[in-house]
């Protein structure tokens, strides 16, 4: 099938067409995860979504246009998930409950699989230029989510007017990063509220000193 032919077979989607898609996509994104990408066949994502070679190659070209739409799931998965939790989070308890909930998310998974996006970027960023750049755009939309947290705890008086939102924000995701790879290691998910806490703790040190007052 041509690029062009394949292309309009995919915007010519019947809704058994788009189910059927959605399927190979999501059976791609489990095995990616919990095996890696490397080593995941297209055969492999053929049998966990029950689905032949033909009805593959009717929507993807190949291989690596699979992953593309696993990373894209994936970020969709998990900034769904940070919007739900941040987007009025504007105090320190707000964002302690986003983080009781990022440790939660952790837990029942006993610290295992890690981040979805950071294993992705982990295994592809040195290698293919194209995920590296989808997974980087990514990773600042979730860092803006944060710091968008962070400009309401400052606009309400919680942290100081000179802090750099987008910088602890950068810090903040490093601690999530960081916190999903040492309980995943240690499959411990009290080592992600270890990385978490160290984190706030330093956003609160932006906290305004008693007694002084905010600019508005």
């Amino acid at each position: 099938m041509s690029p062009q032919t394949h292309r309009g077979a995919k915007s010519r989607l019947t809704s058994r067409g788009a189910a059927t898609r959605n399927r190979i996509v999501l059976a791609a994104a489990e095995l990616m995860h919990v095996q890696g990408v490397a080593t995941t066949t297209i055969d492999e994502v053929l049998a966990a979504s029950a689905t032949s070679k033909s009805q593959f190659y009717q929507h993807f070209e190949d291989k690596s246009e699979l992953v593309y739409e696993v990373i894209n799931l994936r970020a969709q998965e998990i900034l769904s998930w940070q919007r739900l939790r941040l987007e009025k989070v504007d105090s320190l308890r707000g964002l302690q409950q986003w983080r009781d909930a990022m440790v939660q998310r952790c837990v029942l998974r006993r610290g295992l699989w890690g981040c979805e996006l950071g294993s992705l970027a982990a295994e592809l960023s040195d290698t293919d230029d194209k995920a590296r750049a989808s997974l980087a755009e990514h990773f600042a939309e979730w860092r803006s989510i944060l710091a968008g947290a962070l400009e309401r705890m400052r606009d309400n008086g919680v942290l100081r007017d000179d802090i750099d939102a987008k910088a602890l924000a950068t810090g903040l995701l490093a601690a999530v990063e960081g916190g999903y790879l040492l309980s995943q290691t240690a499959h411990d998910p009290r080592l992600m509220q270890t990385s978490l806490d160290a984190a706030i703790a330093h956003i609160m040190s932006f906290a305004p000193e008693n007694g002084e007052r905010t600019s508005r």
